[in-house]
């Protein structure tokens, strides 16, 4: 399908999603827009909480790997707990975890509490993010793929508003972006319990907890996941380090965060399908992480000016990156989706949360600010010979429609 094409039919479809969904869709959909604001929110507070807590560049980027870490080790857990429980009482645990953690995290004192209450954060996220989709797609009307477009509308928005809302309450104080998130989480949780359907007590289908694992024996299946963590890791040194060199406030690093957030939604909603329709998801994925290292290296360049279009532009590419990685893995194995999805995310999130562990550290053994962008660079170009490997199955030139949000549960 053309490209002109593919992007007239793509907004009907988002605003027929839209139309005359329950109350359930709406309440999970502004939970999940929370919830995902919590990736970006510490950005543009990280220098501010470096600075009011006495904490090192290495300590504070320590924020994003307990909190992506813990939320990987989840992961593995939350399908066997929404099987064995119920997907509203797992829903409900998860918001109440976060609610607590975010509150307990505007009250730290120090560094170290502040990395433990992320963790405890970062677990509460994988228990509602892991099943708010499945939530959204048993209550919406209008069939499942107008209930992932909204899921994914939640994403982008979630992405793109978490930078901002943490620039103007960090302003103020960096314990205000907490402080803000506690609020609204505290709001969803009572929307939440008062208008999901209750769970039902009928018997589930067991979900074991090294199923997610197993399904990595298969090699086209790890090598794309191995390959969305190498991708990964360059996406966390953009996120947790260009705060860092930029060395702004946090409203203009809130800013150019919002900017890059927006690209994310637009790339994810409408141009990642055209790409897959026109080049197939792997050639498409391959150029676009090529494309990816490029803009690492290009933010190597001693220039501000250049390092924030680079990060905006680079909102575009992983927009692409995180809808085409994760439609081939969803494609590739003839393993069930769900336990395939908790596998790839297990090594997707990984990546990520090694990569925001070492980054600080990268920038003090080569003694220079920009090598965590090289290093991120290298990186891609090895998720790039990854794909470079054709796999026995057919090259899909459509993204399958459950696929463009599984993987972006976490």
């Amino acid at each position: 399908m053309g490209g002109d094409e593919g992007a007239v039919e793509a907004h009907p479809r988002l605003l027929d999603a839209v139309r005359g969904q329950p109350k359930a869709v709406w309440v999970t959909a502004f939970a999940a827009v929370i919830a995902f604001m919590g990736i970006g929110l510490v950005d543009p507070i990280l220098l501010s909480i470096a600075e009011g807590l006495h904490a090192t560049p290495s300590e504070v980027t320590l924020l994003f790997s307990s909190y992506l870490g813990v939320q990987v080790l989840a992961m593995l857990l939350t399908g066997y707990a929404s099987a064995r429980f119920g997907a509203k009482r797992t829903v409900i645990t998860g918001l109440s975890l976060i609610v607590a953690a975010t509150l307990l995290c505007a009250l730290a004192g120090s560094i170290t509490q502040l990395v433990a209450l992320r963790a405890v954060w970062g677990l509460g996220n994988a228990f509602f993010i892991a099943t708010a989709l499945s939530v959204i797609v048993g209550a919406a009307s209008g069939g499942q793929r107008g209930a992932i477009l909204l899921y994914e509308a939640a994403l982008g928005l979630g992405l793109s508003v978490g930078p901002l809302l943490g620039a103007l309450l960090g302003d103020i104080s960096w314990r205000g972006p907490f402080v803000g998130t506690a609020v609204l989480m505290a709001i969803a949780l009572v929307l939440c319990a008062t208008m999901l359907r209750r769970d039902s007590d009928q018997r589930r289908d067991p979900v074991r907890l090294l199923d997610p694992l197993k399904a990595l024996r298969h090699k086209g299946l790890l090598r794309t996941s191995i390959g969305s963590a190498l991708y990964t890791a360059g996406f966390f040194v953009v996120l947790a380090w260009s705060p860092f060199v930029l060395e702004w406030g946090a409203i203009q690093i809130g800013l150019v965060f919002f900017g890059w957030g927006l690209a994310v939604a637009v790339a994810g909603v409408l141009l990642a399908p055209l790409a897959a329709r026109r080049l197939g998801e792997r050639i498409a994925a391959l150029l676009a992480v090529v494309g990816y290292a490029a803009l690492l290296a290009v933010m190597t360049v001693h220039d501000k000016t250049v390092l924030v279009i680079a990060v905006i532009v680079s909102g575009l590419v992983s927009g692409l990156l995180n809808t085409l990685f994760t439609g081939m893995a969803m494609s590739i194995s003839d393993a069930p989706r769900p336990v395939a999805s908790a596998g790839y995310n297990f090594c997707r999130w990984l990546g990520g949360a090694a990569a925001a562990t070492l980054v600080g550290h990268v920038a003090e053994w080569f003694g220079s600010p920009q090598a965590p962008f090289l290093i991120g660079a290298l990186l891609c170009l090895g998720a790039a010979g990854l794909l470079a490997v054709p796999d026995r199955a057919a090259d899909a030139h459509e993204v399958p429609a459950t696929a463009a949000l599984v993987g972006e549960e976490a």
